[in-house]
């Protein structure tokens, strides 16, 4: 029987999705890029069986019948509580596309990407928010994320949300005046922010596009609006309550840690954030090593792939990793100067 490729990389998103095939000495043998993945939705076994296409256009088959890699590995987001990570570990295992799977939330790929070993706290701030953090010992320190139920704030959803919130108060008397509601009518080509929230409740407007608020609300805060810089403000707040948490949870304040910065809010480097986010780490986890990366996520699970492997002596060494980040650009998370 040939030998199989070493791994099998499944990184999903709620907007997209990413699969690598790689070699067990490190080598990208393949990638492919579908939408998103949305379990919470569709059922696991009908998200998990939508992956079918991308997996066999990596393996190069017309249909993914029978193993196509010796591990899965799988990162997820919605597989947000154990229970869920479990189904979709399920679900993919009787697709038979490896002989081995494993599921984590992304964030834990998130934290693979960042970092030589997993171990460390990543934080995710992308269209929504997710903390997590793993001790070589195998401890973790891991939240529901499942939006407002569970306490969550932060991302791009929120932040939007809240610049129209500001921004239509302003301009019904409500609020307090904020240079977010010009900015953002004029933006979407309309007379107000009012005008804009209409549109959008009419379907005229497509409520995804309310992501394109953000840019605008970074760049009211760096023109000094006081509303603008309030929601930065809370962003770094939210982020650092993630981080200090998590290491009281792992028992690591006290000790030097890596801590992965990522997803789109993060990965931008806005001046703003990263330097209120850094200050607030200086006094409250002063040992935290913050680094922000900007790699594929898929990298993680595919880094977590060849430790699975390497741990069943099945290659997936240090050498497979460094040709493994070789293959993807901006692989290498880069330090955040705390100030």
């Amino acid at each position: 029987m040939p030998q199989l490729p070493g791994v099998l990389a499944i990184d999903a998103g709620n907007s997209k999705t990413d699969v690598a095939l790689v070699g067990a000495d490190g080598t990208l043998l393949g990638t492919a890029r579908g939408g998103g993945f949305t379990p919470h939705l569709d059922g696991p076994e009908a998200a998990v069986a939508a992956l079918a296409p991308l997996v066999a256009a990596v393996s190069g088959r017309g249909t993914p019948g029978g193993p196509v890699a010796e591990h899965l590995s799988a990162c997820l987001a919605n597989a947000d509580l154990p229970v869920e990570e479990r189904r979709l570990e399920r679900a993919l295992a009787d697709q038979g596309w490896a002989r081995t799977v494993t599921v984590v939330n992304d964030t834990f790929g998130l934290l693979r990407a960042g970092t030589d070993a997993p171990h460390g706290v990543a934080v995710v701030c992308g269209a929504g928010i997710n903390c997590a953090g793993l001790l070589l010992d195998g401890r973790t320190a891991r939240f529901p994320a499942l939006g407002p139920l569970t306490g969550d704030w932060g991302g791009g959803g929120s932040l939007a949300t809240e610049a129209m919130w500001h921004a239509t108060r302003a301009e019904d008397g409500r609020g307090e005046p904020t240079a977010l509601a010009p900015a953002i009518a004029r933006h979407f080509g309309l007379p107000t922010a009012g005008a804009v929230a209409e549109a959008v409740h009419l379907s005229r407007l497509p409520a995804a596009r309310l992501h394109e608020i953000v840019p605008l609300l970074f760049t009211c805060a760096e023109a000094g609006d006081p509303t603008a810089l309030h929601l930065v403000d809370r962003q770094a707040d939210e982020i650092t309550r993630l981080v200090r948490v998590a290491l009281t949870r792992l028992d690591a304040l006290s000790t030097p840690i890596p801590l992965v910065l990522g997803g789109g809010i993060l990965a931008a480097r806005h001046p703003l954030l990263l330097g209120n986010l850094t200050t607030r780490l200086t006094a409250l986890a002063p040992l935290a090593q913050p680094r922000v990366i900007t790699a594929p996520p898929v990298l993680g699970a595919a880094l977590l792939g060849l430790d699975h492997l390497a741990q069943a002596a099945l290659g997936g060494g240090p050498e497979a990793q460094h040709r493994l980040r070789a293959a993807y650009p901006a692989s290498t998370a880069e330090p955040v100067v705390q100030s």
